[in-house]
């Protein structure tokens, strides 16, 4: 695999957005809005590419953040936020640790900060892989529709 990070263009979000997850992880499937638009083409996402196709996303900063748990003060500003997806025909194949690596080097390749990321209780399966990739689980918060897990990764 040749990962590329490149900046997202409106092809590239118009297919994410058209992603379809299958239980439970249909959590994370979008939808089509022009709010999700602008969210994608803000600048602060990218898409990964591998030989010319695309195999995910990232995002960073306060697009990488569940907004409840800024309410809660649970995101002080001296980490650096880091979501991402993967196409989902390509999860669960035992290849999101080596996507994963790559986003988090570019990711720590753009900042000095440690990262932090937030992910949803229920998802064993990447709270497994982000665990293997060094983070740390440090909070939990709830919304109406999930509980989410705040990691933290130092830098090496």
């Amino acid at each position: 695999m040749t990962f590329q990070a490149v900046p997202m263009t409106v092809e590239q979000a118009t297919a994410i957005l058209k992603w379809t997850y299958p239980p439970p992880y249909d959590f994370y499937n979008m939808e089509t809005s022009e709010e999700a638009y602008a969210e994608l083409l803000d600048g602060s996402y990218q898409a990964v590419i591998d030989q010319a196709q695309l195999v995910g996303f990232f995002c960073t900063g306060r697009s990488a953040q569940v907004p409840p748990g800024r309410s809660l003060h649970l995101y002080p500003d001296d980490y650096l936020d880091i979501g991402l997806g993967r196409q989902p025909k390509l999860t669960g194949q035992g290849t999101g640790f080596t996507f994963c690596s790559f986003v988090l080097d570019t990711a720590k390749s753009q900042t000095s900060l440690p990262l932090r990321l937030t992910v949803a209780t229920f998802n064993e399966r990447a709270i497994h892989l982000y665990e293997q990739l060094g983070f740390r689980r440090q909070s939990t918060f709830s919304t109406a529709h999930s509980t989410f897990l705040i990691m933290t990764q130092f830098h090496a």
